[in-house]
């Protein structure tokens, strides 16, 4: 959400394009909500039938909890099928689709990005720097330029003052400098021909005292100008979202699968990619566990009110979501396999339940401990 103020405040964001990038989020706010969710409702549901005596009629019946439970096992595993679905399909698209998005808007709106005494790199091969920054009437002070676009050319800008002007087309944008300095490194003299005529270019007005010294293989050549207007090239928007890489979490489970197969890839991002890939089926899994629990929790509870129920399923939540933290972080530093961390927390539902069901076959009623 801060990520979201932050577009809203200093991007200027339609709202559209805000709800566009809410809705995908929503993926990943489910899926990190179907434990909870699904562990709520059945405890809550059986809350209500042992505040109203019907779990004691049942059991005076001969009804065992093995008969009761064919309706919990089918919305446990409806829940598992839809957070299955989430994790492998909604929450790749959400965040792949946020983040092309986002740098979308990013470049589209370059000027209002700026903040003071930042490095803004968010443009490929450019650095930015401002000292101050007016938002009222758009000037920047003391400016700070390093512009690498070119392989062999290397543009270093020191200004006054400036302003941010649209270009001549979607994708430039124009610094209209004042009072500054231009540095300009290249190499081999061919080189320094081009980019003195493309310097000139920028800076028609430009006082034309430039001054070339020899480097080594080097070229530098200073220019001191009273205005300048440099154009800067945001690229192609579209080719550059279709040419980003994808982070592990924008990851479908193909691509996950393909990409671990691979050699030579960083330690840190081969487990952010193997975390990525057993928490598609662990989650689900672990939200199947969760609603059996909630069964055995919920017939335990003997208050008419739903405080209790909400206060216990959440703590239950809680421990599974501290032990599923936990597991990441050991699997993000290296010290436990993704295949062993990531499971640890459905081993530990899986004992939990396991330890209810053995309650209920030697008590033959719904007890936890006697």
């Amino acid at each position: 959400m801060m990520d979201i103020i932050d577009l809203m405040v200093n991007q200027g964001i339609s709202a559209g394009g805000l709800g566009k990038m809410i809705l995908s989020m929503l993926p990943q706010i489910v899926l990190f909500s179907l434990p909870a969710a699904c562990l709520m409702s059945v405890m809550l549901s059986f809350i209500r039938l042992a505040g109203d005596n019907e779990i004691i009629a049942l059991n005076a019946s001969g009804v065992s909890l093995y008969q009761m439970l064919p309706p919990v096992i089918f919305f446990s595993f409806v829940s598992c099928i839809a957070a299955g679905f989430l994790a492998i399909y909604g929450v790749p698209w959400g965040n792949r689709y946020y983040q092309d998005s986002k740098q979308m808007l990013t470049k589209s709106r370059t000027s209002l990005t700026i903040k003071e005494r930042v490095f803004y790199d968010e443009i490929d091969n450019l650095v930015f720097y401002v000292n101050s920054f007016s938002t009222r009437e758009k000037e920047m002070k003391d400016i700070f330029i390093v512009d690498k676009s070119s392989k062999k050319v290397t543009t270093t800008i020191v200004a006054e003052s400036g302003m941010i002007i649209s270009g001549t087309t979607p994708n430039t944008i124009n610094l209209h400098l004042n009072n500054g300095t231009s540095f300009t490194s290249f190499a081999g003299s061919k080189a320094a021909g081009d980019v003195s005529s493309q310097g000139a270019n920028k800076a028609s007005d430009a006082e034309k005292n430039t001054i070339t010294d020899e480097l080594e293989s080097e070229r530098v050549s200073v220019m001191t100008f009273p205005t300048l207007d440099y154009p800067i090239d945001l690229g192609d928007i579209e080719s550059a979202n279709a040419s980003r890489e994808n982070r592990p979490k924008e990851m479908y489970l193909h691509e996950l699968r393909t990409h671990l197969k691979e050699e030579g890839i960083e330690p840190g991002k081969r487990n952010e990619m193997g975390i990525k890939l057993y928490e598609m089926f662990s989650i689900p899994l672990a939200i199947f566990i969760l609603g059996i629990i909630g069964a055995y929790l919920g017939s335990h509870v003997r208050a008419r009110g739903r405080t209790t129920g909400v206060i216990l399923s959440l703590f239950v939540f809680l421990i599974y979501y501290i032990s599923l933290m936990g597991s990441r972080y050991l699997c993000e530093m290296g010290a436990v396999a993704p295949a062993i961390g990531v499971w640890s927390p459905v081993l530990l539902l899986l004992v939990i339940s396991l330890f209810f069901l053995s309650r209920v076959k030697k008590t033959g009623a719904f007890t936890l401990f006697h």
